[in-house]
């Protein structure tokens, strides 16, 4: 079965086996993610996050305290350019979106739910096998809408991209306070797409510099296309032949 619903502002597809209680667990992921939004929207002026930035709660419940304590590690990780604060306000959208589609991904699999795919507007958790392969998933292209810069085949594996394309520059090199523009796109695989989205996001803000920082990186493969066109990625991208 395959359900698409609005949640987080953003389409969210969700591919089960025709299970007779699949309608139960897509309920149970939806309802999660929807969850998830109530408390850390920056849109939603009730939300948890929102209401911090304006001095209107005076401290955070238990899983916004959990995101935080995990986003000031990703801070350290990445020599400070995942920022949660980066643009002046707290905002931990970078590292939210993965985390969340990855506790209702690993919620599936618990569930006896082993072979799923659930995509948040690009980011996603592939587990188990599409049938009798790997599941193919398309890497947008920054400058041609209508191609992939390349097709990946994964099992049990999150990928993360972020990009210039959908959303403009809308993310910032903390060091500068400006947009971050060296890199149109950033896509990161490996085993938690929380870990994968924020690693993304650091690397757009480190500019070309995130392309060595990528290829340090431990048990994540990665890809990333210049402002100027160059392709680059590491040699373990389960890359399609």
């Amino acid at each position: 079965m395959r359900r698409v619903e609005q949640v987080m502002g953003m389409p969210v597809s969700l591919q089960l086996p025709d299970l007779p209680e699949a309608g139960a667990l897509a309920d149970q992921a939806f309802d999660w993610l929807r969850q998830v939004d109530a408390v850390f929207s920056t849109y939603r002026e009730d939300s948890e996050v929102s209401r911090l930035n304006r001095a209107a709660l005076r401290s955070p419940g238990p899983e916004l305290a959990a995101v935080l304590e995990r986003c000031a590690e990703l801070w350290r990780e990445t020599d400070g350019y995942f920022d949660v604060y980066a643009t002046g306000r707290l905002d931990p959208s970078g590292y939210v979106k993965g985390w969340a589609v990855q506790v209702a991904s690993d919620r599936l699999v618990a569930a006896g739910a082993t072979d799923h795919f659930l995509n948040a507007g690009g980011d996603l958790c592939a587990r188990g096998r599409a049938e009798d392969r790997g599941w193919r998933v398309g890497i947008q292209h920054p400058f041609e809408p209508d191609r992939v810069a390349w097709v990946l085949e994964v099992t049990d594996l999150a990928v993360a991209t972020s990009g210039r394309y959908a959303r403009g520059d809308h993310i910032i090199d903390p060091r500068t306070g400006r947009p971050a523009t060296a890199l149109a796109s950033v896509t990161v695989v490996g085993p938690d797409l929380g870990t994968a989205d924020a690693y993304a996001t650091a690397a757009m803000a480190m500019g070309e510099a995130g392309l060595t920082w990528l290829a340090r990186l431990d048990g994540y493969g990665s890809a990333a296309i210049t402002s100027d066109g160059r392709a680059y990625r590491s040699p373990d991208l389960p890359v399609v032949p």
